[in-house]
């Protein structure tokens, strides 16, 4: 049995080799961004039946085999970094990333801007996102194919006209007939001129009238100083509050309910800048039925516009948000996303391959990838301006250490051991 307990001893010696080798693997990167440590175990190897009856049978085992080398998916620390295009995952999922050979996948969001303005790796692998927006609404949709992510510092950002407006208000009930309430809102032209459009409220024996208009010299066939009207109508509430009636929408049904009261479109005339006609929604109604004009007992004000057309403007700053939107800044003040980074999540992040470089690729074992944006399907959130560090625990891996240098010190007394006895028994002929 001495020849066999140098083979036990020598696979000891391979696998507590192996496992000081990946312990020494998990010190090296211990500040590597976005690096996740990686745990070893062992299994016995098959064991050889010496005798003994067939419920108690006696085995004589062959020694040890790394049984599995796996990274640990748990989450590192997050370290704030100031730089506005690194960002880091909070919770599950990878950055998509293209390179030359295809996809692959990192935790590591030390991202950049090449000469290109394209958002990058160090290594030059482009981060795959979103970047088409809905030209209604100009939210970034993110149903289509992950592409590069462009987004160039300096260059001028193309005007957006305003589509859309929407303003929540209160008409007073208890108000006098004759009395006017004004609201104005800044929109914009399609050359990204704006101009101050006032929805003027007046008070009737029924309810109210309205008008919306802009100033005269702005727009083809208008005067200056005089308002030039692009709608009109009526709007009357019921007993509660809500819209019963508007013009020139048809009136509500079932007392009023938001649902049923529809947007108030109008188109422009041409604009004294150039800018060609704009059809202009007024948005009464939210998509979840909630009205934004409502007539209730108390003074007549304007809470809160908001409209979608934007002046042209230098992009000179970015952040990225917790869904992985890309926000710019540019002209003054004026916020817009301009991407959205795509993750991916796996059924077993264990089985992806490591190709070196914080990456990782595609493997059967690992699963087909679901891609999409941060927070949905399972994939965790973003944090901006930070990166994530490693998840190395250094107590546990010199821990670790001392246990598979003993194993390995044990292991080579074995085979010491062994050669004294088949010594011995070389000696038994002299």
């Amino acid at each position: 049995m001495a020849v066999g307990s140098f083979s036990a001893g020598l696979s000891g010696l391979n696998a507590n080799g192996q496992y000081l080798a990946v312990i020494g693997n998990n010190l090296a990167n211990i500040n590597t961004i976005g690096f996740k440590s990686s745990a070893v175990t062992f299994m016995d190897l098959v064991s050889q039946t010496v005798g003994g009856s067939s419920s108690n049978p006696m085995q004589v085992g062959l020694g040890v085999v790394t049984g599995s080398i796996s990274p640990i998916f748990s989450q590192g620390a997050i370290e704030n970094t100031r730089e506005a295009t690194n960002v880091a995952i909070q919770g599950n999922g990878f950055f998509v990333v293209r390179g030359d050979n295809g996809l692959s996948y990192t935790r590591a969001g030390n991202f950049s801007l090449n000469s290109e303005g394209a958002l990058v790796t160090p290594d030059g692998f482009k981060v795959q996102g979103y970047t088409a927006t809905d030209p209604v609404t100009g939210e970034i949709i993110t149903t289509s194919q992950p592409t590069d992510i462009v987004v160039p510092p300096g260059v001028l950002r193309e005007p957006v006209a305003t589509t859309a407006f929407r303003t929540l208000s209160n008409l007073d009930v208890d108000a006098i007939a004759g009395t006017t309430f004004n609201t104005p809102v800044q929109i914009y032209d399609s050359v990204g001129a704006s101009h101050v459009m006032t929805v003027e409220y007046t008070r009737t024996a029924t309810g109210w009238s309205y008008q919306v208009t802009v100033d005269g010299g702005e727009v083809t066939g208008g005067t200056a100083g005089t308002p030039f009207v692009l709608a009109a109508g009526t709007v009357a509430f019921d007993g509660q509050g809500q819209i019963a009636s508007i013009t020139p929408t048809a009136p509500s049904t079932g007392g009023g309910t938001a649902p049923t009261v529809a947007d108030v479109s109008f188109t422009t005339p041409a604009w004294t800048t150039g800018a060609a006609a704009s059809t202009i929604s007024w948005d009464l109604v939210d998509p979840n039925g909630v009205v934004s004009l409502t007539g209730y007992a108390s003074p007549s004000a304007t809470s809160s516009k908001s409209q979608n057309g934007a002046a042209a403007g230098m992009i000179d700053s970015i952040a990225i948000t917790a869904d992985g939107s890309i926000v710019a800044t540019f002209g003054a003040g004026q916020t817009v996303a301009v991407g959205q980074l795509s993750l991916a999540s796996f059924n077993n992040p264990k089985g992806l391959v490591k190709l070196g470089s914080n990456r990782y690729g595609e493997s059967q074992a690992a699963g087909i990838p679901n891609v999409g944006v941060a927070g949905t399907g399972g994939r965790g959130t973003l944090i901006g301006s930070a990166l994530e560090q490693s998840n190395v625990d250094i107590a546990q891996e010199f821990t670790q250490m001392i246990l598979a240098q003993r194993g390995y010190q044990a292991n080579s007394k074995t085979i010491t051991v062994s050669d004294e006895l088949l010594m011995d028994t070389l000696n038994l002929k002299r």
